[in-house]
């Protein structure tokens, strides 16, 4: 019996689209920090979300689905757009200024809170510790350096929860649904950014090779990792995909280093061990 595409991505576990997702949400910008040093950091961001956009548009038509909702829909759509064109600006502007590695643990400082939001047992009180103390080992030591980085980053950490929140309720609808959904807030965010990115992408749009990389930057961190979001949060609930963000910190460092060469130090390890472990020990509490 021959097995059509949506039933085979059924049939996947939703942990692994996580995985997937995971891997490209760090390596899509560390190429995009190679791209630094001739465009643009906010034409970089721009790139992104523009052949992002350009991939759903194709793709999944998704002003159909547009068409076809509510106000009350569309404003959900509207929300998470703004909230993927800032924090992609935010998170790109951070990576400038830090290590791929440390805005990834402070990044994460979000999930941690949606993790063991609600929940007031020992065990998950000693998780929060190990975490917070896995976060302070990775970023602790570089706060006084470079002030807007870090301000950048928590910013990137505040909307990266905001998208989390937001992409969630938008899966929900089902699978081709969410991605539909996802397709016209990229959109969206494409309107949002132009204004302050067009103009610093204007070298890579005249450099076929600067264009090209711009493109896979776009795939990688906006299409390939959203739509396994997507396909993750529609099978899990919000709690288990925030835990699951506990391999994001070790996902960053893992390539900063293969792509950036940027070496962790023994603290770097050892922050990651602690958030991974903190993690690891937080358990849900029965509703």
């Amino acid at each position: 019996m021959e097995v059509g595409p949506a039933q085979a991505a059924s049939r996947l576990p939703p942990h692994a689209y996580f995985l997937v997702s995971a891997v490209f949400h760090y390596l899509g910008p560390a190429f995009a920090v190679l791209l630094f040093a001739r465009v643009d950091v906010l034409g970089v961001a721009w790139l992104r979300i523009a052949s992002a956009a350009a991939v759903f548009a194709a793709w999944r038509r998704p002003w159909r689905l547009w068409l076809s909702l509510s106000w009350r829909d569309r404003r959900l759509l509207v929300a998470l757009g703004a909230v993927l064109g800032v924090m992609n600006a935010c998170f790109y502007e951070a990576i400038a200024r830090l290590p791929l590695a440390t805005v990834g643990a402070i990044e994460f400082l979000g999930p941690i809170a949606l993790a063991l939001w609600g929940t007031r047992s020992r065990r998950n009180g000693v998780a929060v510790a190990l975490a917070a103390g896995g976060v302070y080992l990775l970023t602790g030591f570089r706060l006084g350096g470079q002030p807007l980085g870090v301000a950048l980053a928590l910013a990137n950490c505040a909307f990266f929860v905001l998208y989390i929140l937001l992409a969630h309720r938008i899966a929900q609808r089902g699978a081709g649904g969410g991605i539909d959904g996802l397709g016209a807030s990229m959109l969206l965010a494409l309107l949002l950014v132009t204004p302050v990115g067009l103009a610093g992408a204007l070298p890579a749009v005249t450099s076929p090779l600067l264009l090209g990389a711009g493109v896979g930057v776009g795939i990688c961190s906006s299409v390939i990792p959203y739509v396994t979001d997507q396909l993750a949060m529609a099978r899990l609930s919000r709690g288990t995909y925030a835990l699951l963000l506990s391999l994001l910190p070790a996902a960053a460092a893992c390539i900063g280093v293969v792509v950036l060469r940027q070496v962790p130090t023994i603290a770097d390890l050892a922050g990651i061990a602690l958030v991974v472990v903190g993690i690891a020990v937080h358990r849900e509490q029965p509703s």
